[in-house]
């Protein structure tokens, strides 16, 4: 099978590089994913002389001048084809200092540019003027693929101290490819894992999420650890391993129950946000551990002081601060209130409450509480789920009848300051709040007309009188 069979794009590639006589290769995760059979749609061009002219005259030659992406500092230009982006960059070879993962820039050929790239799948590369299409592959990465390792072109030592992000990048691309980090690769990470510091919390973040978003995440965070790396990026998740032991008592280790409720949220949604809730769901239980002789170990409070803490992590990592973190928060926060309710008798009230606090949220609530139950006893395990498809029927009865998921007040402030003629203040406060837990207690459906006639006797008990009689 030929890699340049695969786009029609790069014909017109070729073309163009014949017109500047300039020689072009499609080089890296492109042919990575073809090799393996990988939907991709990122492609980069290697162009030995100016990639951002090289991109500029193939724009023209499709009328989309206009649409070239340029950035002058790293010499690259970047064009987006129908669905797929195409960046164009001239080859070069890199040098670092110690400080910096910025490299000094000098004009270079293929093997030069090969020689910097992370990883030997990710430095090989295609002669688009090659009919053929034949695989350049100066270090191996064949091999590598078909053994499905990662490893480093050069010196391993020299390539994460230059960039340490790399370290990073090597754990995602097992974890995505489901591949082994090569011995001595992996022994040079653990050697140079305290010059991730260096790198922004923005690039960590990013490298993070994706491994996150693959399909085993587990593994990711495993070669985190294992490598040394966890503690460094994300210390709050470290604090979670280990087991105590008192009075022959010993609880759970809440680092493997969280990856292994993470891998089970990832069964079931793609949503990078109900993810990082698995993740963190547990996150306070190092610090509300308590041992009790009549109870054993106790984590009370855990959701609680876990949503607290939220915000600060997700500021740490620089992950947004808008509504995906006040998900999370919620998340965390009632991630225990479902499995209570399987555990219990499971009231219309206590329903009515979860759907009020969860909105919209619900549903994805219910994905990371199943997630939750982890327990290994089949017997405990069956009676869980039992309950919890209970809570789930439950859920979908009362929010057919009294529509909670997205409540608004069926009276608002407005009409009680005009039925009653009062100012805002103190009373529109006690009725509404009085509204709103009679509907959740089921004193009364969530209707307006009802609303209306319980806010006029709430009024009256506060010695109110009707206005609009």
């Amino acid at each position: 099978m030929n890699i340049l069979h695969e786009k029609d794009v790069f014909t017109g590639i070729a073309q163009t590089g014949k017109k500047l006589g300039m020689d072009c290769y499609v080089i890296g995760g492109f042919v990575r994913d073809f090799l393996l059979d990988r939907p991709s749609k990122d492609i980069d061009i290697l162009v030995i002389g100016d990639g951002i002219q090289f991109a500029t005259q193939f724009a023209k030659s499709l009328g989309k001048e206009k649409t070239v992406a340029v950035f002058k500092t790293f010499g690259t230009a970047m064009l987006k084809v129908e669905d797929t982006e195409i960046e164009f960059v001239g080859a070069r070879k890199e040098s670092y200092s110690e400080n910096s993962r910025k490299p000094q820039i000098e004009k270079g050929t293929l093997s030069d540019d090969q020689a910097r790239r992370d990883f030997t799948i990710n430095a090989l590369a295609v002669n688009l003027s090659d009919d053929e299409g034949k695989i350049i592959d100066p270090f191996e990465g064949l091999r590598d693929l078909e053994n499905r390792i990662i490893r480093t072109p050069l010196d391993p030592d020299q390539t994460f101290s230059d960039d340490p992000l790399r370290m990073m990048r090597a754990i995602r691309f097992a974890c995505q490819l489901h591949f082994t980090i090569e011995p001595k690769t992996a022994e040079s990470i653990y050697r140079n894992r305290e010059r991730i510091k260096i790198i922004s919390a923005e690039r960590i973040r990013d490298e993070l999420n994706k491994i996150i978003l693959s399909i085993e995440p587990s593994k990711g965070f495993l070669l985190l650890d294992e490598l040394g790396l966890l503690p460094l990026i994300f210390p709050e998740f470290n604090k979670l391993k280990g087991v105590d032991t008192v009075q022959g008592k010993s609880h759970k280790d809440n680092f493997y129950h969280t990856l292994e409720v993470l891998d089970n949220v990832s069964l079931h949604t793609k949503d990078l946000w109900i993810r990082w809730a698995a993740i963190l769901h547990d996150i306070a239980k190092p610090q509300t551990k308590r041992f009790d002789p009549a109870l054993g170990w106790t984590f009370h409070g855990h959701e609680d002081k876990g949503a607290r803490m939220v915000s600060k992590i997700f500021r740490n990592l620089a992950l947004p601060l808008g509504d995906n973190l006040k998900k999370v928060e919620k998340l965390v926060l009632l991630h225990l209130r479902p499995i209570v309710l399987a555990k219990e008798s499971v009231t219309d009230s206590a329903v009515r409450r979860l759907l009020f606090e969860a909105g919209e949220d619900i549903d994805d609530l219910m994905i990371l509480c199943n997630a939750d139950i982890t327990t290994k006893n089949e017997f405990k395990a069956k009676k869980y789920r039992d309950n919890f498809n209970l809570v789930k029927q439950k859920l979908i009865d009362v929010e057919a009848q009294d529509q909670l998921k997205n409540w608004q007040p069926p009276v608002s402030g407005t009409d009680i300051m005009e039925i009653f003629g009062i100012p805002e203040g103190k009373n529109v406060g006690i009725i509404k709040k009085a509204i709103r837990e009679a509907i959740l207690d089921g004193i009364i459906p969530n209707k307006r007309e009802e609303a209306l006639r319980f806010t006029l006797e709430k009024g009256l008990e506060l010695g109110l009188k009707n206005h609009l009689e």
